[in-house]
C-alpha cells in the first residue's frame, strides 16, 4: 500500500514562490488556441533531459548488471554526497528524472525516487535503504500498459500514479503523477466528481507557460481530452488530488511537451 507523505517544507516554499510568480505574470500568458500541427521529424532530446546520456545497451529498464554501488547509509532527502550522486546516475539510467546530478537529494530526486517505488511496486517512502538498493540494482522492468502501443505514445498508470512516454518503442521518461482525488467540487454552478477518464486519447493543443483554467493554474498543459490535460503543477503529492487532469512536477513539465512534439500522439491511461 502506498504510505502518504506531506509535501517538504522546501517544495511547499517552491511552490508559492512559483504560484506567486505567475499570478504576477497573468497579464501576459499567451494561449495556444487549437490548430492543426505539421509533421515534426522526432530528435532525441539527450542534451536537454540528461536522462539518454547512457548508452541504450547500458540503461535498459530492468537491466540486470548495472554496476550501481548501494550507499553505506540510509538516503533521504536533504542529504548530500557521492552516494547521492550515484543515487542519481542510477535513476536517470533507468529513465526517471532526479533533476541536475549534483549529489544533492532535492525535492526533484525525491519525486524521482516515488516513481521507481511505485513502478517496482514497493512501499512509496522516499527513503533509499537496503531494500531499495537492491531494487536499483536488480529492478523489475516496466509493465507496458498497451500492447503493440504506438512507437511514440504516453501512458499513464492511473492505479499507481506513474506516467511513461515511449520513443521508437522504447521509455525515455518515467514520472510520478498526481491524478483526480475522486472527491466533489462545485465550479460555475455545477458539481462533478473529481476523475481522470480512461481511455485511448491523443494530444489535442497545448500552451506555453502558465495557462489560467476555470479550476485554476496549469503550466506548459498538454490537452488530450477536453479541458483534461498533462500539466506542471507546484504540488504533486503522492496521493490523488487534482480535479481531474493529470499532474507532473514542475522540473519535468519544463521539458515534457518537447517529448511529445506534436498534436495527436496517442495518449493511454489506464486504471
Amino acid at each position: 500500500m502506498r504510505q502518504l507523505i506531506a509535501a517538504s517544507p522546501v517544495r511547499r516554499a517552491a511552490g508559492i514562490a512559483v504560484a506567486v510568480a505567475a499570478a504576477t505574470a497573468l497579464s501576459t500568458v499567451l494561449t495556444v488556441a487549437p490548430a492543426a500541427a505539421a509533421p515534426v521529424t522526432l530528435t532525441p532530446p539527450a542534451p536537454v533531459l540528461g536522462v539518454m546520456t547512457v548508452p541504450a545497451q547500458a540503461a535498459a529498464p530492468g537491466a540486470a548488471s548495472s554496476g550501481y554501488t548501494p550507499a553505506k547509509r540510509t538516503l533521504r532527502e536533504g542529504m548530500h554526497g557521492g552516494d547521492v550522486r550515484r543515487l542519481q546516475d542510477r535513476l536517470a539510467q533507468l529513465k526517471y528524472y532526479p533533476g541536475p546530478r549534483d549529489g544533492s537529494f532535492g525535492p526533484d530526486t525525491l519525486e524521482a525516487v516515488w516513481a521507481f517505488q511505485e513502478v517496482q511496486r514497493i512501499p512509496v517512502t522516499g527513503v533509499i535503504g537496503k531494500r531499495m538498493d537492491w531494487r536499483l540494482a536488480h529492478p523489475s522492468a516496466p509493465r507496458p500498459l498497451i500492447r503493440n502501443g504506438a512507437p511514440l505514445r504516453v501512458e499513464v498508470d492511473l492505479r499507481h500514479e506513474v506516467l511513461y512516454v515511449y520513443h521508437h518503442g522504447q521509455i525515455v521518461l518515467i514520472s510520478h503523477v498526481s491524478s483526480g482525488g475522486g472527491y466533489y467540487y462545485c465550479s460555475a454552478g455545477s458539481c462533478s466528481r473529481a476523475i481522470t477518464p480512461t481511455g485511448n486519447f491523443r494530444t489535442l493543443w497545448r500552451v506555453h507557460g502558465w495557462h489560467v483554467a476555470p479550476l485554476g493554474l496549469l503550466y506548459n498543459p498538454v490537452f488530450f481530452y477536453g479541458g483534461f490535460a498533462i500539466h506542471g503543477d507546484t504540488d504533486v503529492p503522492l496521493q490523488p488530488v487534482s480535479h481531474g487532469c493529470v499532474r507532473i512536477p514542475m522540473d519535468i513539465a519544463k521539458f515534457f511537451p518537447s517529448l511529445v512534439p506534436r498534436e495527436g500522439v496517442p495518449v493511454y491511461l489506464r486504471r
